[in-house]
């Protein structure tokens, strides 16, 4: 191989962070121009002015060409790519279909997950991002729409929140690209917000903000979509279902009766709006005290109660898909924006978190009357 193929092999291995696709397969690259001595002057195209990600892409290609045996002295130019080179980018993404289209329609092969709950205050959020960092973790490609407009806090626990500082997804002409945490590509109405302003909207508003979540947003090529709905029944659960045909339900309870009452409306209206249900995850099931012994603050039995009732409702078996313990380590690395299944794998709670991922990562796909746009050849 020539020094110039060297360099491009390695330069290969670069990947976007926020399209999670390598540098050269986006025309982000020009060919290296390498000089007598070995001298390597690389320019590189990012999307756009400011782009966030600049100093790490500039880390990266430098390392990546450093890398290489016979190189000297390495030149990274920062450039931005010309409204047309955008524009090609942005037709390259999208693959051939139109703007503004929903990916996740009926014949989406992502697995789409709506975990919700009949009420706040039962651990909802925290679970869905750490169960998106750990199929992540996993190797599999995963998107976290954080659904719950009056209530979002996936930003903060995933560490895309400091203080009053968020992150915000990068616009592409007419895409958004999401920033991306521990592996996870993730989106919240709390990314357009400034500081910790509230939200005040009626249905319409609602529907319109989980639709350019959908589909102005570029998702790419995903595993899994996790969609953390707002506590109740209410506009964005009817919407996603809506909006969502191969959605299926996670219902998340704690193990107290009332508790779960509440939480089979959650998984009843998503029956009736179309969505199986893979199982429910009972939160908050014991605390485990110094001797060893279990202690069960809320009661027990409220995950089985809501599974045998959904079981019931839906004429098809429900089970519970794990049991969460209370874990102090969870809420410090909630509050932190370092999700415990990476920070303390090790914790009782990570353990069981890791434990119901495996089982999602089994789900069969449902491929029963989808299209896969393959044709058979002769």
């Amino acid at each position: 191989m020539t020094l110039d193929a060297k360099i491009w092999a390695a330069l290969s291995g670069v990947i976007d962070p926020e399209l999670r696709l390598p540098l050269t397969e986006l025309d982000m690259l020009d060919r290296p121009r390498i000089a007598a001595d070995g001298r390597v002057t690389q320019r590189v195209k990012l999307t756009v002015v400011g782009c966030p990600a600049a100093d790490k892409i500039e880390r990266d290609v430098r390392a990546a060409i450093e890398s290489v045996d016979g190189v000297g002295a390495v030149d990274v130019q920062l450039d931005v790519m010309s409204p047309g080179e955008r524009a090609e980018l942005v037709t390259k993404l999208r693959e051939g279909k139109p703007a503004r289209v929903n990916q996740f329609g009926a014949d989406t092969l992502t697995r789409v997950l709506l975990v919700g709950s009949g009420k706040g205050g039962v651990g909802k959020s925290s679970l869905t991002a750490n169960l998106a960092v750990e199929l992540a973790r996993l190797g599999k490609k995963v998107g976290l729409i954080d659904a719950d407009i009056f209530g979002f806090s996936i930003p903060a626990q995933l560490g895309l929140q400091q203080g009053s500082t968020q992150a915000r997804p990068t616009r592409v002409d007419d895409l958004m690209l999401p920033p991306v945490a521990h592996g996870v590509k993730v989106i919240s109405i709390g990314m357009f917000l400034e500081g910790n302003q509230p939200v005040a909207w009626r249905g319409p508003m609602l529907h319109r903000a989980i639709q350019q979540f959908l589909t102005d947003v570029y998702w790419g090529d995903l595993d899994f979509l996790l969609v953390d709905l707002p506590p109740g029944t209410g506009d964005v659960a009817i919407s996603l279902g809506q909006q969502l045909p191969t959605a299926k339900s996670i219902v998340i309870t704690t193990p107290q009766l009332a508790a779960a009452e509440v939480a089979e409306r959650s998984g009843a209206v998503g029956l009736q709006t179309g969505q199986g249900i893979v199982g429910v995850i009972e939160n908050m099931s014991w605390f485990e005290q110094p001797d060893g012994t279990r202690l069960e603050i809320f009661g027990a039995g409220g995950g089985q109660i809501v599974a045998d009732r959904l079981t019931s409702l839906s004429g098809q078996p429900v089970a519970v898909l794990g049991q969460i313990p209370m874990s102090m380590r969870l809420r410090e690395c909630s509050d932190s924006g370092t999700p415990v299944v990476l920070q303390h794998p090790e914790d009782p709670a990570a353990v069981a978190i890791a434990s119901i991922a495996q089982e999602l990562i089994r789900l069969p796909l449902g491929l029963a009357g989808r299209r896969l746009n393959v044709s058979p050849q002769s």
